[in-house]
């Protein structure tokens, strides 16, 4: 299979890529910025050209054709395009956020996600087959998150795009998926730690007993991707029994601190 990642020069986009290509498969990385791309495609031990890259700032129309024309030129087609590319800023509330930042996650979220569905679909249609995930997060199902009001609006309203896109897209052979990673601790987590620290105090423990590492929740995201046939539907890493699950679970042996490796007290 022939993956398009984009923001997969980190965090959970760059697990997946690494997964993706410890499976055999061919994997373009996407990142804003050549030097960060060339780190990432050396850092996945592979076959010479079964993982290249190319720098694309995916809030740019344009951005995303030129993507899919590297990712034709290099693999002859896409087969899997996932729209990852994202940012979150989630320690301020929504009226003391600065502006620059809210432009940012409107830009970045939404505006890429459309853009490289767009260029997806109509590529794949062409093509005769392809599968387009769009990675959700908190506030996609409208539950309230405290900082995260301007973030979860922007995954709120990509959940209903990509509903919307799957059914627009439900009579070719084009698939369309809406994917729940759960919560992944990343780079990003880390620098929204330090930048309210007393907040993290207040909700580590839970949030240790809900957070994952990406490389762990990157295998079954990729499976289930693979092995995906409903378009419209969901993938979703940490279900309602599973966290309840891990909750009952805490109580009898504490779970490893998901967050040590991160540096944070």
């Amino acid at each position: 299979m022939r993956f398009v990642i984009t923001g997969s020069t980190q965090g959970i986009g760059f697990a997946l890529a690494q997964e993706a290509a410890a499976q055999g498969h061919q994997v373009l990385i996407a990142g804003r910025t050549a030097s960060r791309v060339d780190a990432a495609v050396a850092r996945v031990p592979c076959a010479s050209g079964q993982v290249v890259g190319f720098a694309a700032d995916m809030s740019q129309p344009g951005a995303a054709q030129s993507l899919w024309e590297h990712a034709v030129q290099q693999f002859g087609g896409v087969d899997v395009w996932v729209n990852n590319a994202g940012l979150a800023r989630t320690t301020w509330a929504i009226a003391d956020l600065p502006a620059e930042e809210v432009a940012t996650m409107v830009q970045t979220n939404m505006l890429g996600t459309i853009f490289g569905s767009q260029v997806a679909a109509r590529g794949m249609r062409g093509q005769g087959s392809g599968r387009i995930f769009n990675m959700l997060g908190g506030g996609s199902d409208g539950e309230y998150f405290p900082g995260m009001g301007v973030y979860g609006a922007t995954k709120r309203g990509l959940d209903y795009f990509t509903r919307a896109l799957a059914k627009e897209l439900k009579d070719t052979p084009v698939l369309v998926g809406r994917v729940r990673p759960g919560m992944v601790v990343t780079d990003g987590v880390r620098r929204e730690i330090l930048a309210n620290p007393e907040n993290f105090a207040k909700s580590r423990k839970v949030m240790n007993i809900l957070c994952d590492q990406p490389e762990t929740v990157a295998p079954y995201l990729i499976e289930q991707m693979l092995a995906f046939k409903k378009t419209g539907s969901k993938i979703a890493w940490l279900s309602g029994g599973k966290m309840a699950k891990r909750f009952l679970l805490s109580k009898l042996t504490p779970r490893e601190d998901q967050f040590a490796h991160l540096g944070v007290d």
